[in-house]
C-alpha cells in the first residue's frame, strides 16, 4: 500500500505548515518589547491590564489546526506508553480508516466517530480519559510527532498491514475473531477485514468496531 499520508490532501498539509508558522510568528511579534515606543511614551501614563494577542484564523486554517489537535490526542491517549513506533502505528490506522471513506472524511471525524456514547471508535473519546491532565513530556512528544506526520517529515509506512482496527493485549474484544490479525506492535494487536469481507457491502455493525485504547496510565 502506498504511504498512508499520500491519501490526504498535500495542499492542506502544506497549508498547515504555513498556518502553524504564521500563528507562532504572530504571537511572538505581539509579545516583543519595543524600546523605541517605550522611550517616546509620556512621563505619566495610565496602566491598563495586558490584552492577550488575538490571532484571526480563517475557517480552513482553524480546521487544519483542529486536525493536528485530533491526531495529537489520538497518539497521546491511545499509545503514549508505546513509544514513537506505537504512536505511528495508531496514526496508520487513522489514515487507513480515512482512506476508506467509511469512517469519516477528516482526521477529527475518524477519531471522534461515535464519541460520547458506547460504540465510540477510539475508546479514549468515551471512557473519561480526556478528563485527566496531560503528562507534559508525553503530550509534547505526541504533539511534535503529529506535526511531523502532517507535514511529511515523518512518513508512515504500512507496519500494521493495512489495519483498520486494534486492541490492547489486555482485552479480548468480541469482534477480533471476525477480522484478520495482521501484527502486534508493542501492547497493541492490529487487524484488517478478513478476505471474504466485502467492504462495500459490509453491514452497519462492522462500522462500529472499536479500535480499543491502550491501558497505560
Amino acid at each position: 500500500m502506498r504511504n498512508a499520508v499520500a491519501r490526504s490532501d498535500r495542499a492542506l498539509i502544506l497549508a498547515l505548515t504555513i498556518v502553524l508558522a504564521t500563528a507562532s510568528a504572530a504571537v511572538g511579534s505581539a509579545m516583543t518589547y519595543h524600546p523605541f515606543q517605550a522611550l517616546t511614551q509620556p512621563a505619566v501614563t495610565v496602566l491598563t491590564a495586558p490584552v492577550a494577542p488575538q490571532i484571526d484564523l480563517d475557517v480552513p486554517a482553524a480546521d487544519l489546526l483542529a486536525e493536528h489537535r485530533c491526531l495529537t490526542e489520538a497518539l497521546y491517549y491511545e499509545a503514549r506508553g508505546e513509544g514513537k513506533g506505537g504512536e505511528q502505528a495508531v496514526a496508520e490506522v487513522i489514515f487507513h480508516r480515512l482512506g476508506t471513506g467509511r469512517f469519516g472524511h477528516s482526521i477529527c471525524a475518524v477519531v471522534y466517530e461515535g464519541a460520547g456514547h458506547p460504540g465510540c471508535q477510539f475508546s479514549f473519546t468515551c471512557d473519561g480519559s480526556m478528563h485527566h491532565l496531560h503528562e507534559e513530556t508525553s503530550w509534547n512528544a505526541a504533539e511534535e510527532l503529529a506535526s511531523r506526520i502532517l507535514i511529511g517529515a515523518v512518513r508512515l509506512g504500512n507496519t500494521t498491514g493495512s489495519a483498520i482496527n486494534y486492541h490492547a493485549t489486555t482485552v479480548s474484544p468480541y469482534w477480533a475473531p471476525t477480522l484478520r490479525k495482521t501484527t502486534q506492535i508493542g501492547n497493541h494487536v492490529f487487524y484488517r477485514n478478513a478476505p471474504h469481507k466485502n467492504l462495500g457491502a459490509a453491514p452497519a455493525a462492522s462500522e462500529t468496531l472499536i479500535a480499543d485504547a491502550d491501558t497505560t496510565p
